[in-house]
């Protein structure tokens, strides 16, 4: 039986909504209708999968990194907005380290009849599906969330290869976009990262593009932050430093044969697009769980530093051995061997 209203929610950021993108896919194949809710950072990333019909945007007090006071009148704009939703079932997505537990609750109060989540605490009355797995193994996220999908009764349509994906054509990039780039066969370099625990140094960046460039590749710098992606970039790649929506983003992407870029949402758009990953990946999450998701890949960065299973934002360790120990040389050969 087709559900009629299905409510998704993944309330962080834009590389966790892509991760939930084989569960979504998974809940659309036997639902009339899909809404993801997501926060603001990754609302974007929400309305370019496969199989959503609607975007609700809320900001979840418990997760969101910019501390947003949790008040009477907040929660209440939520539960207005499901109640007039009236979805037959939710899927709350989360983490390992993230409780499904206070969005239950305010789904509740807005009538939601059923509610799955995975939960490790006993939730009372506020789960219809608990969803209980062996947070001790290190399971890929989007594997983690489609299990979720799959206890509450939904399974990928056939033919579905449960990796992750966007929607289909991409919008072009801008003709100003497209000129920095020029044709499809260029290396990406995306020195940006949400967190400064994850990111490697930028004179190890500029470094990079400079070695790239002169064994034979184009390279385009792409991200948000337009003085990093100056520098990084420098007199030897293209700059789209604030160039890009993250549509245009996921094209450019899409056009290149190799992505260089940290544990940020950038890598799982590039893996998302099918487009294979260079991943500087500090070990403050695990990289079983996290590291891109069905593309050729290679992980670089001392896995067993101190800093391992931390969740630090800001590096524990002085020196940051994790990433600092990576050389730009063992970069380039990364970038060869898959290209």
């Amino acid at each position: 039986m087709r559900r009629a209203t299905v409510l998704v929610a993944r309330l962080d950021n834009a590389g966790d909504v892509l991760l939930a993108g084989p569960a979504v896919r998974a809940v659309a194949a036997g639902a009339r209708r899909v809404v993801v809710l997501a926060g603001p950072y990754g609302r974007a990333a929400a309305e370019l999968l496969p199989g959503v019909d609607e975007v609700l945007e809320w900001r979840a007090p418990w997760i969101d990194p910019d501390h947003v006071p949790m008040t009477r009148a907040h929660a209440a704009r939520l539960i207005e907005k499901v109640r007039a939703l009236a979805p037959d079932t939710a899927l709350i997505l989360t983490s390992f380290h993230q409780s499904a537990l206070p969005l239950a609750l305010l789904l509740r109060l807005a009538g939601t009849r059923r509610i799955a989540a995975i939960s490790e605490d006993y939730p009372g009355s506020l789960l219809d599906v608990r969803h209980v797995v062996d947070e001790s193994v290190d399971v890929p996220e989007a594997e983690r969330m489609l299990g979720l999908a799959r206890a509450a009764g939904f399974e990928l349509p056939p033919g579905d290869d449960g990796r992750l994906a966007v929607r289909r054509p991409l919008p072009p990039p801008s003709p100003h976009v497209a000129h920095l780039t020029g044709p499809p066969g260029y290396v990406v370099v995306h020195p940006g990262t949400t967190a400064p625990a994850r990111a490697w140094p930028a004179d190890d960046h500029a470094r990079t593009v400079k070695e790239l460039v002169e064994s034979g590749f184009r390279v385009v710098v792409t991200g948000d932050e337009t003085a990093l992606t100056a520098e990084v970039a420098g007199t030897y790649a293209a700059d789209l430093g604030g160039a890009t929506t993250f549509a245009e983003l996921a094209a450019v992407l899409a056009g290149a044969s190799v992505v260089v870029a940290g544990n940020t949402g950038p890598a799982h758009l590039a893996a998302a697009v099918g487009t294979p990953v260079v991943s500087l990946f500090s070990p403050v999450v695990p990289a079983a769980r996290w590291a891109p998701y069905g593309v050729p890949s290679v992980v670089l960065g001392d896995q067993e530093a101190p800093c391992r299973g931390s969740r630090a934002r800001t590096c524990p360790v002085p020196g940051h051995p994790c990433l600092t120990s990576v050389t730009a040389e063992q970069v380039v050969q990364s970038v060869r061997s898959l290209g």
